[in-house]
């Protein structure tokens, strides 16, 4: 049986400092533009069009707050690795993004995500990267599941390991999802509500 979620809009925003008052633990997710990162969020949430998707990537420019069952943000962040914008546009982006990864009290976790019938690409890698250098805690989101077979799928996942144990010592949590048939939404649900318990942001405490 699906999980129920309650989920609506709250705010956007361009400075991580007008965002809503640090009081509920706080769940982003992030990932190179084009990666389905609206589909995955509206797949979550069971709310169709509640993160706006688009063929053009880039779409989202803000970040974007949406609470969930009263007790927890989504947040919605820009993509990253812009093609298609100026240097300076994508200075902006980048200086939004990390000051809001990097100060943000509440944030609990990021989910990073990663599709699936790509080779490790350059952009997710540095920027992982940085989220390990910079202690951010962190999930990988595996996207697009549906597009490939079983064993496509499970070849891809043991390849990018493989390829982050070069240099790490251990791996992040690690998610199979697909927007379109509701894949791994349970499971990311279900890490949420674990890392809602431990958190010092519960609403009541």
């Amino acid at each position: 049986m699906a999980i129920p979620i309650t989920a609506s809009f709250i705010t956007s925003n361009t400075d991580f400092t007008k965002c809503p008052p640090a009081r509920m633990p706080e769940f982003a997710f992030i990932g190179r533009s084009n990666v389905g990162k609206s589909s995955l969020i509206n797949s979550i949430t069971f709310h169709k069009g509640l993160a706006k998707t688009s063929q053009t990537p880039g779409k989202t420019q803000l970040i974007n707050h949406f609470i969930i069952n009263e007790k927890w943000y989504l947040v919605d962040l820009p993509g990253y690795g812009y093609a298609k914008v100026s240097k300076e546009k994508r200075r902006e982006f980048e200086k939004m993004i990390f000051d809001y990864l990097l100060h943000r009290e509440n944030l609990t976790c990021l989910f990073v995500l990663i599709d699936i019938r790509l080779k490790p690409q350059a952009v997710d890698i540095e920027f992982m990267n940085r989220m390990v250098q910079e202690q951010v805690p962190f999930h990988i989101a595996f996207t697009k599941a549906d597009k490939l077979s079983q064993k496509q799928v499970h070849d891809s996942v043991e390849l990018y390991k493989n390829f982050l144990l070069e240099n790490w010592e251990g791996l992040p949590e690690i998610f199979i999802t697909s927007a379109e048939k509701h894949v791994g939404r349970e499971d990311i649900l279900k890490n949420i509500e674990e890392l809602i318990k431990t958190s010092p942001y519960k609403i009541g405490k």
